[in-house]
This record gives structure tokens, C-alpha cells and sequence, in this order.
């Protein structure tokens, strides 16, 4: 099992990727961010188009600020050019991510595309993300049965601020998670798909995380993980339940004790293979508040979604 060192300096091959994510809801609840660095982007058009020969010319970041009334989602493609990484820090185009004593620094310079049903003309958004935790987390896991793909929670329990003059009141403080992927062949090889979650159900409660993955093979990958911000230690699994299809259609779920114990209290964003949502749910008899979202692979793969991506996640050769 590949170690979780390397910070942003993890070698890519031909054909892999690597992510890395980090997420936060406000302690009132009305608003959120979600950030992912690709490298070698696994939902990019171009890099499949291109054979997956250079991973480091497909790389991407992707922030998304929702709002009560106005969201705004950026995802540009750009090549190696705009490319440079160490082990504590990664930069693409004037964006980037550093990691130093134990906290997450995030800097976004990027251009937010009108929001689906919004009016509105390409935006600039700027600012900054620093996410705290009480420990960081090395521990490396598999997802599927070949060791193609690996997962770790680098920081389960978390806190984060941001500061953003396109958001009311130009910021907010809440509750953070970040992690990381990385793989050596395309996801849509080895998964049907996967619902994924995390949460806690206060501040000072542990957090919760949830990994359910359908196979190709045929098998299925479930990790159920709660930690204090320290140790991850394993709990028990409820069944998966289904939760309500989105305007694609996207089949999703998550693990909770019945059926009536699921409930997506903000969907925030929903496309023709991927959602992400707020849900309450309630496993081991916890009522939890969780960012939860399903990817399903089967889609990704589809040529005629692969045609419509590029609306949304445009390329530009340079910085």
C-alpha cells in the first residue's frame, strides 16, 4: 500500500490522478465551499481525449461558493505551464494549496461560470480558505481490490474560514474536512460508482465519515470511519438507503438506520453523473449533518456527457 508522504509531490502516471479536496459548511448553516486541485483530472474531456499520456497537462481547481441566492462555481482546465508543486505546496495558475503546521492554506483566483438558472456573466472570485485541525491524518486507504486507487482522510476534523468580498458579509467561519485520491487508471475502470459523506452532529462531536463503492468486478467497498480529530477507528455500517433522484437522475444513497432516517436538506449541485448535497441522516443512532455526494462512473464514461463537460470546465492552454 502506497504511504500517505509526499505531500503535493506524489508522482502521477500516465493514465492516474490525483485530488485533492476540502470542504466546509458555516456554523449557521447557510453556507458552504467545496475546493479540489486535480492533477491529472479525472473529470476532464481533455485528458481522456488525449489518451491520458500527461497527466500533468490536465490539471484544474475547482472551487464552488454556495450562498443563500447566489452560488458561484469555477473549474478551469489549464496545461503544465501553469503547473508547479512541492511536497507542502501545490499552485495551478494563480490558485493554490500549501500545507505548513497543521493547517491548509487555500488561495483561489478564478473565473465563477453563470450558475444554472442564474443571470448572470462569468465572474471573477477571489480570496482565501485556512483550514485547522488538531491532527493530521497519514493513513492510506485502498478502494478498490487491485490497488489502483487509494483514499485518505488527511484532516476528518476540522475548522475553516474564508475570506471572499463576492460572499454577504465577505466571509464566514464553520466546520472543515479535507482528504485526498489518487489512482493509476481512470476511476470509470474500476467503479460503477460511489456515494461518499461526512459529517458530525454538533461542533464537538466526532466526525463521521462514509465511502460506499460499487466495483466493476463486482464487488463493493465500504468504510465506515469516526474520529475525534486524532484516530480513525472503525464503526459499524448501516444498510444503504436511497435518497430522492435528482433533475439528471443520478441514482444516490447513503448508509443510515432506516429508511425514514435520510433527508436532503440542500441539494448543491446535481449533473448528468455527479451530485453533491447536504444531508441529515442518522447512523448508530446519530443524527448526523453531512456533505454527501454520489459519483456514478457508468455516466462519466457516457461520450455524449464527455461533450456537454466542456461547457462547463473550459481549457486554456496557459496560466
Amino acid at each position: 500500500m502506497p504511504a500517505g508522504g509526499q505531500g503535493f509531490a506524489r508522482p502521477v502516471p500516465p493514465g492516474g490522478y490525483h485530488w485533492w479536496y476540502a470542504d466546509a459548511i458555516s456554523d449557521c448553516g447557510r453556507f458552504a465551499f467545496t475546493v479540489i486541485a486535480f492533477v491529472g483530472s479525472v473529470f476532464s474531456p481533455y485528458y481522456h481525449w488525449s489518451g491520458r499520456r500527461r497527466p500533468e497537462n490536465h490539471i484544474a481547481f475547482n472551487i464552488a461558493l454556495y450562498a443563500p441566492g447566489r452560488n458561484f462555481w469555477a473549474m478551469t482546465e489549464r496545461s503544465v505551464t501553469s503547473l508547479t508543486r512541492n511536497a507542502k505546496r501545490l499552485t495551478i495558475g494563480d490558485s493554490s494549496m500549501e500545507m505548513a503546521d497543521g493547517r491548509l492554506s487555500i488561495r483561489f483566483n478564478e473565473t465563477a461560470l453563470p450558475w444554472p438558472g442564474q443571470r448572470a456573466w462569468p465572474t471573477p472570485i477571489s480570496g482565501s480558505i485556512d483550514i485547522m485541525s488538531e491532527g493530521v491524518c497519514g493513513e492510506v486507504f485502498p478502494l478498490d481490490e487491485t490497488g489502483h486507487h487509494f483514499w485518505s482522510p488527511r484532516m476528518a476534523k476540522a475548522s475553516a474560514s474564508i475570506a471572499c468580498s463576492a460572499l454577504p458579509g465577505g466571509g464566514w467561519r464553520g466546520r472543515a474536512y479535507h482528504d485526498l485520491n489518487f489512482g493509476d487508471r481512470p476511476v470509470e475502470e474500476d467503479f460503477i460508482g460511489w456515494d461518499w459523506a461526512r459529517g458530525s452532529g454538533s461542533h464537538d462531536d466526532d466526525t463521521v465519515i462514509l465511502y460506499d463503492a460499487l466495483l466493476r468486478g463486482g464487488g463493493r467497498k465500504r468504510l465506515a470511519l469516526q474520529t475525534g480529530g486524532h484516530e480513525l477507528r472503525r464503526i459499524g455500517m448501516p444498510h444503504r438507503r436511497n435518497l430522492p433522484r435528482g433533475f439528471w437522475g443520478v441514482r444516490c444513497g447513503v448508509p443510515c438506520d432506516d429508511d425514514r432516517s435520510a433527508v436532503i436538506t440542500r441539494r448543491l449541485e446535481d449533473s448528468p453523473f455527479y451530485t453533491r448535497s447536504i444531508v441529515e441522516t442518522v447512523v448508530n443512532g446519530r443524527t448526523l449533518h453531512m456533505v454527501h455526494e454520489t459519483l456514478d462512473c457508468v455516466r462519466l464514461g457516457n461520450p455524449l456527457v464527455r461533450l456537454m463537460l466542456p461547457f462547463r470546465m473550459p481549457r486554456r492552454p496557459g496560466r
